[in-house]
């Protein structure tokens, strides 16, 4: 009898039509999901559990083993898998930070905001700078599948995971232009379900653009009210 551990290894989910997903790939994407539905709400949580969905969806990536016909491994989606462990780690470390120093008046570990026109500058020079090394990267050493989107699709999420890490509303928008590109290579490379599971992300990460946005203009308010009571 296949144990727990086989069955996450090496198990499928079937699906209708007779067709079947790999246990991982699956499970690694609802990891990722509930991870950004944490993060929607601003909660801690939503880092240690988003790397648990990057440990499983790493070995998914780098071994090829996803559900579709290209049986090599598309090396920016599995790269991104580490830096997306290494930079929430940090934004693990910030938001529990945040979160001991009392977090946000609703209740989330940071009060969101806007980035300042310097610090766009800065996400705008990584993101050149990230792309660039990321293509050469892919190219020169891992010889990827696809380069040009897939040098993308690492920098882009690195980008937008540290964005959130910092607790700028234009992290969603960053994520939408990857979840953009992110769907164009699945598709390409038939890797239909995490190509659904991105195009779910892209609807979600909206709805996520909005909460945000939402409260930081509660923070605004609430900051403006504080400014307006005489002393």
């Amino acid at each position: 009898m296949m144990t727990l551990l086989e069955w996450l290894v090496h198990g499928t989910i079937p699906v209708p039509g007779g067709g079947s997903l790999g246990a991982r790939e699956v499970i690694g994407n609802l990891f990722g999901l509930a991870s950004a539905v944490l993060g929607m709400r601003r909660l801690v949580w939503a880092w240690p559990v988003g790397l648990v969905g990057n440990v499983l969806l790493f070995t998914v990536f780098a071994t090829g083993e996803l559900s579709g016909h290209i049986e090599e491994p598309l090396w920016g989606q599995a790269g991104r898998q580490v830096f997306f462990a290494a930079v929430s780690l940090y934004g693990w470390w910030r938001w529990s930070q945040a979160r001991r120093a009392g977090g946000a008046s609703d209740g989330g570990a940071i009060a969101p905001r806007w980035a300042t026109w310097a610090e766009r500058g800065q996400l705008l020079v990584l993101g050149v700078v990230g792309y660039a090394a990321a293509y050469l990267l892919l190219t020169r050493v891992l010889g990827s599948w696809g380069p040009t989107t897939e040098a993308w699709i690492l920098a882009g999420s690195m980008l937008a995971t540290y964005g959130m890490a910092r607790g700028w509303v234009e992290f969603w928008l960053v994520w939408i232009l990857v979840d953009v590109v992110g769907v164009t290579t699945l598709v390409q490379a038939e890797y239909y379900p995490t190509a659904g599971m991105y195009l779910f992300y892209a609807v979600f990460v909206v709805i996520g653009f909005v909460v945000w946005w939402r409260a930081s203009r509660t923070v605004v308010d609430a900051a403006e009210e504080k400014q307006a009571v005489p002393a």
